[in-house]
């Protein structure tokens, strides 16, 4: 399996491929349930919890900024895929049209498909994330998550969230699918944050 899927990092490589990981050769697709297919004329992204409510339309989201993105992706499946070309919508540039409550403390990403997942507010607004919605210059496949996802490059994939459709954000930290399932609740690959060691 290592040498027809996966790949050792070379020494310069090395230094940016987290502990316990290895190179994919492709982009592999994992999933949990069916992928859904969404209708971009019926896509809507919704914000609340302790933020002002607010709908946005296909359309509506796509009029922000658009930029692109070269990022490495880690996956808790130890694997990882370098740069990774992406575009799409800062986290910072939407951030600027939503009005929060103070004390406004995590998100719980919502998806297509009834996937969450929780991160942890001052990771979710870094000037590096972003929502992509393309991947090396096409829209997103529905199977990396398009039309829409979440990318932050600085956690394990299962926190980019394919397929977001919301964002609930929260004064107090709850948990989303796979970490009430044992999954690590930050997820940070440097550290090897796979599990919560719960279970």
């Amino acid at each position: 399996m290592l040498g027809k899927f996966f790949q050792k990092p070379d020494k310069e490589q090395g230094e940016r491929v987290p502990p316990g990981q290895h190179l994919a050769k492709g982009f592999p697709v994992l999933t949990y349930g069916a992928t859904p297919q969404v209708n971009i004329e019926e896509w809507e992204f919704r914000v609340w919890g302790s933020a002002k409510p607010a709908v946005f339309t296909w359309s509506e989201f796509m009029a922000l900024p658009q930029h692109e993105f070269t990022a490495d992706f880690h996956c808790v499946t130890r694997w990882s895929k370098l740069d990774v070309k992406w575009t799409g919508v800062k986290v910072t540039d939407f951030m600027k049209l939503i009005e929060l409550e103070p004390e406004t403390a995590h998100v719980m990403e919502h998806c297509y498909g009834d996937y969450t997942t929780n991160i942890a507010i001052e990771d979710f607004v870094r000037e590096e994330n972003f929502f992509a919605v393309q991947l090396f210059g096409e829209p997103l496949p529905a199977e990396h998550g398009g039309p829409l996802r979440l990318v932050v490059p600085h956690l394990y994939a299962w926190k980019s969230a394919k397929w977001i459709n919301g964002l609930e954000f929260l004064k107090k930290e709850e948990l989303g699918f796979w970490e009430r399932n044992g999954y690590h609740r930050r997820g940070e690959p440097w550290a090897e944050e796979r599990y919560s060691g719960r279970f």
